[in-house]
């Protein structure tokens, strides 16, 4: 990996975050970072004007935009095994097998999110050893999440060029026949009403 697409990576990672009461004040650290190790000044520049309508916005209005954006929305929710797996009880398994990834390849993070919260895990592929066999495929299954996620926010989202940032200058495009494998492992919600009235006391 590239110190050009480790950067993107961190990057991208830091904007996908929830936007907190500090995010303007720590956007010029994160514009700082991108000028020091991003080489390529047309990137820099294409990924500054990208990231520009998000600066724009007030606190208040890119919080809400984040929120109707990404929380419980099933097809750009930014959980990796949710797009994997849906609601399938198979997800327990799949989070314990990432933290046990992560713990021993050394990385620590400070996130109270689940550990397939795609932030986090697009920051720790930054800092992995990209020749480990699992982290590679760590590489392919968020390369078709955030492909899934980029499908289906419109255009006219900010967060819509942020996201393909990551496909872009970052990850290939998922293969159809990688996109059906996975497809297939997902299991929808069962959202059918009960078959009985549910009494509370």
């Amino acid at each position: 990996m590239t110190n050009d697409t480790a950067a993107i990576l961190i990057m991208v990672s830091k904007m996908l975050d929830y936007p907190n009461e500090d995010f303007h004040q720590e956007y010029p650290a994160i514009q700082s970072f991108a000028k020091e190790h991003i080489s390529s000044e047309e990137v820099l520049k294409e990924i500054e004007e990208k990231l520009q309508p998000l600066i724009d916005m007030s606190i208040q209005e890119l919080q809400e935009l984040y929120v109707d954006t990404f929380d419980y929305k099933e097809k750009t929710g930014l959980y990796l095994t949710a797009h994997e797996l849906g609601d399938s009880r198979k997800r327990g398994n799949a989070l314990i097998k990432l933290q046990k990834l992560i713990h021993e390849s050394g990385y620590e993070s400070t996130s109270k999110e689940l550990v397939d919260y795609i932030p986090m895990l697009l920051e720790f592929l930054a800092v992995a050893p990209e020749e480990e066999k699992e982290v590679a495929f760590l590489s392919l299954r968020l390369s078709y999440a955030i492909h899934r996620v980029l499908q289906h926010l419109p255009t006219s989202n900010p967060y819509h060029e942020v996201v393909n940032l990551l496909m872009t200058f970052v990850f290939e495009p998922p293969r159809s026949e990688e996109i059906a494998k996975l497809e297939n492992e997902r299991e929808e919600a069962d959202l059918d009403p009960l078959p009985y009235p549910v009494m509370y006391q």
